[in-house]
């Protein structure tokens, strides 16, 4: 069984006196636990920052996104090695949010997964359907065409990714899949992986849309759910080591 992986998703939040609250907090409450791994996804002003704050802890350091480029006239970019500067272990890759406003391509994301990879940071690859799609059936084809791209270009070590399953309808909106919806879309990512790589086992799948400390048990309870990729519930420490508690 794979040790479960907990990573908080900040978005376009934080003040540099609110992540300190925060980050000493979630500290202070984890003590010296070992029962899954924790990583917060914070915005690139606040790396140093919080790269300083989670140092001698059990919490990991993880980047909201990376350049599909090494280095160049990309204004505005953060390449992969200068994420591994600053002590970055992962890095989301293909977030809903950037597929729909920065319009990234399937293509993009595995160029952005695959720059992760060679700079020794792990992408965190995110893939889900729209409400459209889910109604019209198309869930299933939708998040394989996404995840298929990310293992055409990184196939030889696609065993060093993680996976989160993120349905957009059910990201910020209150809604979740149910354990069972979830559960099976899971499944279906973990065959597709199982057919690109006999280290499949191994990869961590997490389920990313509105996961709260309400329903997080239930959910990770399902056998092809080793994690989440939590929005809203990780700027509360309450309710993030509450969801971190149910992982362990």
């Amino acid at each position: 069984m794979n040790k479960k992986l907990i990573a908080g998703n900040w978005k376009m939040n934080g003040s540099l006196a609110a992540n300190d609250a925060l980050l000493r907090a979630l500290i202070a409450g984890l003590g010296t636990q070992g029962g899954c791994d924790v990583a917060v996804a914070v915005p690139s002003p606040y790396l140093a920052q919080v790269q300083s704050l989670v140092a001698g802890s059990s919490v990991a350091l993880a980047a909201q996104d990376v350049s599909a480029h090494d280095a160049g006239a990309y204004t505005g970019e953060a390449s992969a090695a200068m994420l591994r500067d600053f002590g970055v272990r992962y890095v989301l890759v293909g977030h809903s949010e950037r597929r729909q406003y920065h319009a990234e391509t399937d293509a993009q994301v595995a160029a952005k997964a695959q720059r992760a990879l060679a700079a020794g940071v792990t992408p965190i690859v995110c893939v889900g359907e729209t409400l459209a799609e889910r109604e019209a059936g198309q869930t299933e084809a939708v998040v394989k065409r996404q995840l298929a791209a990310v293992i055409h270009v990184n196939g030889h070590c696609i065993s060093e990714v993680v996976v989160a399953y993120e349905p957009v309808w059910a990201i910020g909106t209150g809604k979740t899949a149910t354990p069972e919806q979830a559960q099976q879309v899971h499944a279906v990512l973990r065959a597709q992986l199982a057919a690109a790589s006999d280290k499949a086992a191994r990869i961590r799948l997490l389920y990313g849309g509105s996961m709260n400390a309400a329903n997080a048990a239930q959910l990770l309870a399902q056998p092809d759910i080793d994690g989440g990729l939590v929005g809203g519930a990780s700027l509360k420490a309450a309710d993030f080591l509450q969801i971190i508690g149910a992982a362990q």
